[in-house]
């Protein structure tokens, strides 16, 4: 039996271009080589697509892949390429791809641009189309449409750029603390946390470097909570939830990826109850955002009330050795080269937008 030809994109021009070296190193190290026939692409910093034929354990400590010498490749829109084009010293190598996996964070990897690539190549990927990949980049839709779900969430202020001050607004409707997020960024970047008006004024400078439109929201008490969701159209949540206990005052890019004193515990210590409406609140969330393949489903819980409200949705959640999407499916039974193999499956069973 032949094997399944098998394209892991990573790197990429994002804020996450490292957490995408970390998660890739991990993925490849757990992909099944009995299974696929498979090709690497790093798309560097600065936006260049390069067949990686180096060791996977050297992805996560390159800094210059350019340096290396690699080939230049990109996958190619034209259908009966269907693959990837190899640009070699002895002329252009056509090599066919069955399916792709985008392991690739934050802008130009999870808000629905490569996704864009991949339906005009007709190409099977991993992970939600462009729809929802682009609707939950951006966080200021997302909490529309949760709302239209009926999903509880903390009440929120958006600003675009160029628009009248809001600072009045925002401390009438959320008052202090309040936090400020780019509404389309991924993992934390240009998040901040505002006790008082001149944090709120720093803040809102910081997430509009990051994005033209920001997102300022109440504080949220509680534990966060997340959950991982897997399927097409009729998708399941796994069993085991996860708890985080932040190194820092939030759980930031710092904590998240950097610091090994944030806590992480699976299965979270949740009522029976509570548990089970998380679950029914992240597949909801999942299907009104037209979600495929995978996302990691965020909230926080009231552990004293039993009350949950929505935080966000990852359509392309971390991979590393320590992210929480892996960790929650392992502790529900499903190991990670298993997990693997399901995702590229439920690729190759979508049809269409579905």
């Amino acid at each position: 039996m032949s094997k399944l030809k098998l394209c892991v994109l990573f790197g990429g021009v994002s804020s996450e271009h490292e957490v995408s070296l970390l998660s890739a190193e991990s993925v490849l190290t757990h992909l099944n080589e009995d299974k696929y026939e498979i090709h690497r692409i790093v798309i560097t910093k600065d936006g260049k697509w390069l067949y990686y034929d180096r060791k996977n354990e050297e992805i996560s400590r390159c800094s210059d892949f350019q340096a290396l010498g690699l080939d230049r490749a990109v996958l190619s829109p034209d259908r009966e390429d269907h693959g990837l084009l190899r640009f070699t010293k002895d002329g252009v190598v056509r090599i066919p791809i069955d399916v792709v996996f985008p392991v690739l964070h934050g802008k130009n990897g999870e808000d629905g641009t490569i996704q864009g690539l991949f339906e005009l190549a007709g190409i099977p990927y991993v992970g939600s189309g462009v729809i929802g990949s682009s609707v939950c980049m951006d966080k200021c839709v997302a909490k529309i449409l949760f709302a239209r779900a009926g999903i509880p969430q903390a009440n929120w202020v958006e600003i675009k750029a160029g628009e009248p001050d809001k600072v009045d607004e925002i401390e009438q409707k959320l008052g202090y603390p309040c936090f400020i997020k780019p509404s389309n960024a991924g993992s934390s970047v240009g998040i901040s946390k505002a006790h008082n008006r001149s944090e709120l004024v720093e803040g809102l400078k910081l997430a509009f470097a990051h994005d033209y439109k920001v997102l300022v929201e109440e504080m949220m008490t509680g534990t966060e909570v997340e959950s991982s969701v897997f399927g097409n159209l009729r998708p399941v949540c796994a069993e085991a939830l996860g708890e985080i206990a932040p190194a820092n005052e939030f759980y930031d890019y710092e904590a998240k990826y950097k610091s090994a004193d944030s806590r992480l515990t699976i299965p979270a210590k949740l009522e029976p109850s509570v548990a089970e409406k998380l679950k029914e609140y992240a597949l909801r969330a999942y299907q009104i955002c037209e979600c495929r393949g995978l996302s990691r489903v965020d909230f926080f819980v009231d552990k004293t009330s039993g009350d949950v409200r929505l935080n966000e949705i990852n359509t392309l959640p971390g991979f590393t050795a320590i992210s929480m999407y892996p960790k929650m499916w392992e502790a529900s039974g499903v190991p990670y080269g298993e997990l693997l193999d399901r995702l590229v499956q439920c690729a190759l069973e979508r049809q269409g937008n579905c």
